[in-house]
Formats: structure tokens, sequence, C-alpha cells
């Protein structure tokens, strides 16, 4: 027997298990949205001619980009410097970093309805210090969303880019220098190139999260910032639409396979080394 034939037949298990749990859903989801009477793309075409629910889907992939953008350049320079510090402190930099992660979704979330309230800390802290003469309303707005969401990936962002920014020597950093390299020049044509894999991958974890998330646009945004992960909800569990939502989850799916592919291709552009 093949070393080949050995390695397929040690993974079959595996992947039968992530086809029956896994694959067969998502096929029976997309199944759904094919038997309609009218047509089996009738369902794609009342969606993407509805005004309304492609303003949810702009509006999301606007949210999740945005968040995405800023995430990476915050992610970015916080991954640097924690990369750049001694044992002991890079250890309790990371810890910090991590730490967020270790509260729920919701809880995390709902500490922003308690700091971005008309009566929540930061309207409090603004009227203490006479900047304004009344509570702003800042819940329920997209500006609110994109707070809260940064707030939850940045971690993801920082801990996706350490390790792959520690594996850049300091030596290679100091030749540029020495070779006349200005900072920003040995940035763009060293250290950027050498960190795309991992800004790719947290770039792509950040836009699905942010893309696909519920309770943070259900509890910030509201009705008035629907996106595509309240949508799903209630097309399913308020109006028991199962088409509909099954159209909106096919949706989704697309998009975020779509944002994958695109994503590698462009690493292997800027980096062949990255696919």
């Amino acid at each position: 027997m093949s070393n080949r034939l050995r390695a397929w037949l040690l993974a079959t298990p595996a992947i039968l298990l992530v086809f029956i749990f896994l694959g067969l859903p998502v096929l029976a989801t997309f199944a759904t949205t094919f038997g309609d009477p009218k047509g089996p793309f009738s369902t794609y075409a009342a969606f993407f001619n509805s005004r309304f629910r492609m303003t949810v889907l702009w509006r999301t992939m606007e949210v999740a980009l945005i968040t995405t953008i800023i995430s990476v350049a915050i992610g970015f320079c916080t991954a640097w410097v924690v990369a750049r510090m001694p044992g002991r402190i890079k250890s309790l930099l990371i810890i910090a970093a991590v730490f967020p992660l270790l509260t729920g979704v919701v809880v995390r979330s709902f500490a922003w309805l308690v700091i971005l309230g008309k009566n929540g800390i930061l309207n409090n802290f603004l009227l203490s210090i006479g900047a304004i003469a009344e509570p702003l309303s800042m819940l329920y707005t997209q500006g609110s969303v994109i707070v809260a969401m940064v707030y939850l990936f940045v971690p993801l962002m920082i801990l996706t880019l350490v390790g792959v920014l520690e594996g850049i020597p300091q030596d290679m950093t100091d030749a540029a220098a020495s070779l006349g390299a200005t900072p920003a020049a040995a940035f763009r044509q060293v250290v950027l190139p050498m960190a795309v894999p991992g800004l790719i991958v947290g770039a792509v974890l950040v836009f699905t999260g942010s893309f696909t998330s519920y309770a943070t646009p259900q509890l910030l945004g509201g009705e008035r910032q629907m996106m595509m992960g309240t949508f799903l909800y209630q097309r399913a569990m308020v109006t028991f639409d199962w088409v509909g939502a099954s159209t909106i989850a096919a949706v989704m799916v697309v998009v975020t396979l779509t944002t994958v592919l695109v994503m590698s291709k462009a690493a292997r552009k800027l980096n062949p080394m990255a696919g």
C-alpha cells in the first residue's frame, strides 16, 4: 500500500465527518433556494431586485470593509510593538490582547451600550467637561456598530500578526537601513511583503466575522442599521420565511467564499510565498 493511499484512508473518517456535519447542511440550504415553483432562480431574482435587501447587503459589506481596514491598521501597529518587546513583557501584552476574548460577544457588545448610551459613560464625561450641551445619540448608528466590531476583532488581528512579525529578523530591517533605505522604504520593501500572509489571514477573519455577525448589529444597530445577520434571523425566526432565510444565507456564503478567494489571489501577487 502506497503512502498516499494510506494517508487518504486515514483522512477518510475526518473527511466524512466534515462533509456530513458541515457540507450537507450548506448543500441543503442551497437546495432549498432552488425549489420555488416560479423557477429555480426566482428567490435570487427577488433578492437582488429588492431595493431594501440590496441596501442591507451593501451596508453589511461597507461595515465589514471599514471594520477590516481599521482592525488591520490598529492590529498591525500593536502587533509590531508586541513582537519587538522582550520575552516577559511580550507575554503580558499578548495576555492583555487575548483577555477580551475570554468574555462572550454579547457581554462585550452590551458593554458598548453602557458606554455609548445617552446616559452612558461617554456622554456623561463629555457633559461634565462642557464639550456638549446635551447627550449625543450615538447608539443605533453605523458608527456604533463599527466601533464595537473593531473592539471585537482587533485581538484576532493582533494574534494573527504577532507570530508573523516575530519571524521577521531585525537584521533585515537593519541591513536595509545600512544600505540607505529610509524607515518608510524598509517597511514597504522588507516588512510589508513578509507580513502579507498574516495580513491576509487576519483580514479574512475580520471581514467574514464582521459580515456574518449577529449579536453586535442587533444590540448596537437595531432595525435602523439592519445587517445580513440580523436580517437572516428576522426572516427565519420572526416571519418564518425559511426559503427567504436560506437565500440570504446562500448569498452570505457566496460573498464570504468570494472574499477568501480574492484575498488569497491578492496574497499570491504581493508575495508568492503566501499562496
